[in-house]
């Protein structure tokens, strides 16, 4: 049996129109591995308690976010884990690109 297609999950599709600048969403794309790397490899460095895992795993996550954090800049939004402490402490925060918020289904009709 074949099943058709699911349409997105909400959280990605909010995540995408987040992400609608191309070379934001590379950027992105590119650091979010490292970023997760550098989380894992935490791990063993604590198992193991070795100082070059250490450096690596620093590195790739300091790496992948600063790709990120450029992509936002790219934007002109706030990252979304500085939206949340943003939020929590009542200050303003830039979600979607000042000039155009989430996209619209609009037709050239209307």
């Amino acid at each position: 049996m074949v099943c058709s297609p699911q349409p997105p999950n909400r959280l990605v599709r909010h995540w995408i129109e987040r992400h609608r600048n191309p070379i934001s969403f590379i950027l992105h794309i590119i650091g979010i591995p490292p970023t997760i790397l550098g989380v894992l490899l935490f791990s063993i460095y604590v198992g193991l308690f070795s100082l070059p895992v250490f450096i690596v795993a620093l590195v790739l996550f300091l790496g992948g976010y600063l790709l990120q954090f450029a992509g936002h800049a790219l934007e002109g939004t706030d990252p979304g884990e500085i939206i949340y402490f943003k939020r929590k402490l009542g200050l303003p925060y830039v979600e979607f690109p000042p000039d155009r918020g989430p996209s619209r289904n609009t037709s050239p009709a209307a």
